[in-house]
């Protein structure tokens, strides 16, 4: 499995450089462009819709940000595409949509959020829309079964586990992905540091990026503990 060194490289913008959901909302191509403007990277979250499409939205059901009740898994993506965020002219974008717009000007960390144990249609999906994609570019997932998939559905992109917790039995769950071949971890930052996490990067050489670092006390634990922040509502930037 291939290691991301571009993973590092720059602060990560959660779900895009949005401004909390005021007048630029996450994982949309206006937070996307605000992020590519600032020289970030970009970690974005992807859904299936009812006609196997990977659509660029975090939560599985389309209340939060679209008003809509329904799940994602049952809408298409057609009607996902005209469904408006946050009252703004942005729609949910297809990742197909969202790479296009990034031509490969920052990497992009795309997490995977499965709809039903068992079920890897989505991880299909995005390793088709990554196909001819020559922008850097990495995939992740909490779901274990999703993150089982990669080696197998999606070869040759960058794979890594979404985790967290801070007891011997959740380091123990998290173990089964080393054998899944990823090649980086994205933690929480509040259960830093830990022995999974050191274990990870000083035995078997990981990245680790964490989530989600909202402060500088919390920017300062990443620095000592990991290797790249995933951040929101601050610049990492300024001084």
């Amino acid at each position: 499995m291939p290691h991301p060194d571009w993973l590092t490289r720059r602060p990560i913008a959660h779900r895009g450089l949005h401004d909390m959901n005021r007048t630029r909302f996450e994982n949309t191509l206006s937070a996307f462009d605000a992020a590519v403007a600032g020289n970030f990277a970009i970690e974005c979250d992807v859904v299936l819709s009812r006609d196997g499409v990977a659509m660029v939205h975090h939560d599985l059901t389309l209340e939060r940000l679209a008003g809509d009740k329904r799940a994602a898994i049952d809408v298409t993506s057609a009607e996902m595409e005209q469904m408006a965020i946050g009252g703004t002219a942005d729609r949910i974008p297809s990742l197909a949509e969202a790479l296009a717009r990034l031509a490969g000007r920052v990497g992009i960390v795309i997490e995977l959020k499965g709809h039903d144990d068992g079920n890897t249609d989505l991880v299909s999906a995005v390793a088709r829309d990554l196909s001819g994609y020559g922008g850097p570019a990495a995939i992740m997932s909490f779901d274990p079964w999703l993150v089982a998939a990669f080696p197998h559905l999606a070869p040759g992109i960058a794979a890594g586990l979404t985790a967290e917790g801070e007891t011997e039995a959740e380091f123990a769950a998290h173990e089964q992905a080393m054998h899944d071949g990823i090649s980086f971890i994205s933690y929480n930052v509040d259960h830093l540091p830990n022995p999974f996490v050191a274990r990870a990067r000083r035995e078997r050489g990981l990245k680790a990026i964490t989530w989600t670092v909202r402060t500088r006390d919390q920017m300062a634990v990443s620095a000592t503990h990991a290797d790249q922040i995933t951040f929101e509502g601050f610049d990492p930037d300024a001084p």
